[in-house]
């Protein structure tokens, strides 16, 4: 009985070897990642979570892939009615493609309509804050 187990053991130890271990498999270093801060007007934070929980399922259907919603915890003032996301694409020539056909769904026009007023303007321009990313060469999400 021993034998048998140690045989066994031995025999997990190998198949756990580099020996039969394939390398492993690393994410490509082309991802780019979208940065997106929506300052709502104050007191407007919360409804406009509530919008973007369902425009993520619209969002998704074409294929605009959310890492994560954020909102604040409440410590800080400046941030009380900001709504975060990042979205993560391929290259920019299929974020642009994305956000197109998301724009241009009919689904998606009452959302925007919705949000639209909940949104602070500067000079008429909304305040969204967008930036492109790459990882550094030094992060885990390559």
């Amino acid at each position: 009985m021993v034998c048998v187990a140690c045989l066994f053991f031995f025999a997990g130890m190998l198949f756990q070897s580099r020996l039969f271990r394939s390398e492993p498999v690393e994410a490509g270093s082309d991802h780019l990642y979208e940065l997106m801060i929506y300052h709502a007007l104050p007191g407007e934070g919360p409804a406009l979570e509530s919008i973007f929980r369902d425009v993520s399922k619209l969002q998704a259907k074409h294929s605009l892939n959310a890492v994560g919603y954020w909102v604040s915890k409440g410590d800080d003032p400046a941030w009380k009615d900001t709504f975060v996301y990042l979205v993560v694409h391929s290259d920019r020539q299929s974020a642009d493609a994305n956000w197109n056909a998301l724009h241009a769904d009919p689904a998606f026009q009452p959302y925007f309509k919705a949000a639209a007023p909940l949104i602070q303007q500067t000079n008429g321009n909304y305040r969204v804050d967008q930036v492109y990313m790459h990882p550094t060469d030094y992060s885990a999400s390559k």
